[in-house]
C-alpha cells in the first residue's frame, strides 16, 4: 500500500495525485518534508521517496529502492520536477528519474544500516509496481525525524 506522510504526521493511505500535489504545495517551515512510502510484504526493505523543502527554497529529494546501497539524492528549485518525480515513482512510470540528476548516497550509511538481502535487480527501480498491497495495516506510519532523516536518509546543510 502506498502511504503519504508529512512532517506534521498527517497520513494519507493510497493518496491520489491531487492529494500528493496538495501535500507538496503545503510544504513550508514547520511542515518541511513529506514521504511517499510503499509498504508491502512481497519485497523486503524500505521503498520510499521523500522531499525536504530547504531554507533556501530548494527541494531535496531522496529515494530508496529497498536497501541502503540503492539510496539516491538530488536537489532542484523546480516544484514541477519534484511533483513529476513523486507521481512518477508512485505510479511506477518508466523514466520518472530522467528530468533530474540523481547521485548515489549509499556511502553515507554505516554497515549497521545495510540490509543483508538485496533486491533482485541492482539497478534503480521504476518505483512501486501498481497493485501492490500490504495485507495488514498494523504497521504505524514512518516516523519523520526533525533532522530530515528517514530510515537513514540525510539532510545536507
Amino acid at each position: 500500500m502506498l502511504i503519504a506522510t508529512n512532517e506534521r504526521g498527517h497520513v494519507v493511505n493510497r493518496p491520489s495525485k491531487p492529494a500528493v500535489g496538495m501535500m507538496l504545495a503545503n510544504l513550508r517551515r514547520g511542515n518541511a518534508h513529506m514521504v511517499l512510502e510503499l509498504r508491502t510484504f512481497e519485497r523486503p526493505g524500505s521503498w520510499y521517496i521523500q522531499v525536504l523543502l530547504r531554507e533556501s527554497n530548494t527541494c531535496q529529494l531522496e529515494y530508496r529502492d529497498g536497501v541502503a546501497e540503492l539510496h539516491y539524492q538530488t536537489q532542484t528549485i523546480s516544484q514541477e520536477k519534484v511533483l513529476g518525480a513523486l507521481l512518477g515513482w508512485a505510479g511506477a512510470k518508466s523514466g520518472w528519474r530522467d528530468s533530474l540528476m540523481w547521485n548515489s548516497i549509499a556511502e553515507q550509511f554505516g554497515s549497521s544500516e545495510r540490509e543483508t538481502s538485496r533486491p533482485l535487480d541492482t539497478e534503480p527501480s521504476t518505483g512501486p509496481e501498481p497493485g501492490w498491497e500490504c495485507p495488514s495495516s498494523d504497521n504505524p506510519p514512518p516516523v519523520l525525524l526533525t533532522t530530515g532523516q528517514k530510515y537513514g536518509g540525510t539532510r545536507t546543510p
